[in-house]
């Protein structure tokens, strides 16, 4: 298989706004545009037409949903392969299952890349709609072990293509000072109950008391932001932090090369991009063990990992870090040295593979005991 000569429909949400998934929409399409594939977006998350509607619960659902279907099947008509970025809860339902079942209509073969830190408890819940789809796909990946055993739990098959991250964006700074006697804390999640923003200010308290010049920037979007603002007053750092809001894709290098630690509160995960960027600018990564975490990086190695909910372990690992120059010398150069695991040279390959075996027919997909 040339891929020259591929016709790619890739389907996710793109920025903005700017997250996870949809930054690794954005940069995959333009990976393999570089490399001569012909690919057509197909985005779940367009605009609204008009605008007005966006306003109107319900109804926008239905005015984004019906173009979303009219794109999905006149895109299969010029294209040989869909590349379907897939997550847990309505995400799937309304827009992951629509695209495989318009691919296989229209005798295309179709490649699921499943992502998303909640998978465990959204099959547990839903796994008898989720299944029926799954049966149809050609090819499953996944970016991590953590939800290559999620499927192999429910008798599917997987491979695992790991996440990209940039390396010529995400670099150290290694011309900076680094000041430890005021520290720059940050964290790159938005602001949702699930990224548990509340045990990072607490544990920020506890580091603050510990170096008064500790300051954290939160940068992210979110419903809970007016909650943690005043949370931010009743722990008397709000003169410390800054609530950055969402930053876009090209200003985050800057806000990594200019931190000391990069915090993942997390109450879920599979295998944050965030992390990988932290890595890859040089920045120690304290996060919570969950998920896929622990599957991305090795404890004492290229992160500190702590429990969830528990701002006191987390606080002490964020100490340990800024007071143990060995140990955070240490973290820095396994972290960079990790981080090019997930450069497009390293994992393009399997991606391609992934390709050719979803378009000669493999059925990996199916479930192991054949039924």
């Amino acid at each position: 298989m040339r891929i020259q000569d591929l016709k790619i429909a890739l389907v996710g949400p793109l920025p903005p706004p700017s997250g996870g998934m949809a930054n690794q929409t954005w940069q995959l399409a333009t990976l393999l545009k570089q490399e001569g594939a012909n690919v057509e977006l197909v985005p779940v998350n367009a605009p609204y037409q008009p605008r007005c509607v966006g306003r109107i619960k319900g109804l926008r659902a239905v005015f984004r949903l019906l173009p979303y279907l009219f794109h999905l099947w006149h895109a299969a008509g010029r294209v040989d392969l869909f590349h379907v970025m897939a997550n847990s809860g309505w995400s799937w339902h309304l827009f992951a299952a629509p695209a495989v079942w318009v691919a296989k209509l229209r005798g295309k073969a179709v490649l699921v890349n499943y992502r998303g830190g909640e998978a465990d408890d959204f099959f547990t819940q839903a796994f008898a709609w989720v299944q029926p789809t799954l049966r149809q796909v050609n090819i499953i990946i996944v970016p991590s072990g953590f939800l290559e055993k999620i499927f192999a739990n429910r008798d599917f098959l997987t491979r695992i293509v790991p996440n990209i991250v940039n390396l010529s964006r995400f670099i150290p700074n290694h011309s900076r000072k680094r000041n430890l006697s005021a520290p720059h804390i940050v964290v790159a999640r938005n602001l949702e109950p699930l990224y548990d923003n509340t045990t990072a200010l607490k544990a920020f308290r506890i580091v603050r008391e510990a170096i008064p010049d500790a300051h954290l920037t939160i940068a992210g979007s979110g419903p809970e932001r007016a909650k943690l603002e005043a949370m931010a007053k009743e722990l008397g750092v709000a003169d410390a932090v800054v609530f950055a809001g969402q930053i876009d894709n090209e200003r985050m290098p800057v806000l990594y090369r200019e931190a000391d630690i990069a915090l993942n509160p997390s109450l879920a995960d599979n295998m944050p991009i965030s992390i990988l960027e932290a890595l890859a600018s040089g920045v120690p990564v304290v996060s919570t063990d969950v998920g896929g975490i622990p599957f991305l990086v090795e404890d004492g190695k290229t992160a500190l990992l702590v429990p969830p909910r528990n701002p006191e372990r987390m606080a002490e690992a964020m100490l340990r870090v800024l007071r143990d120059e060995s140990l955070r010398e240490c973290m820095v150069k396994n972290g960079l040295d990790h981080a090019h695991r997930f450069a497009w040279g390293s994992v393009r390959d399997a991606l391609f593979l992934a390709y050719k075996m979803a378009l000669d027919g493999a059925t990996l997909a199916v479930t192991q005991d054949g039924k």
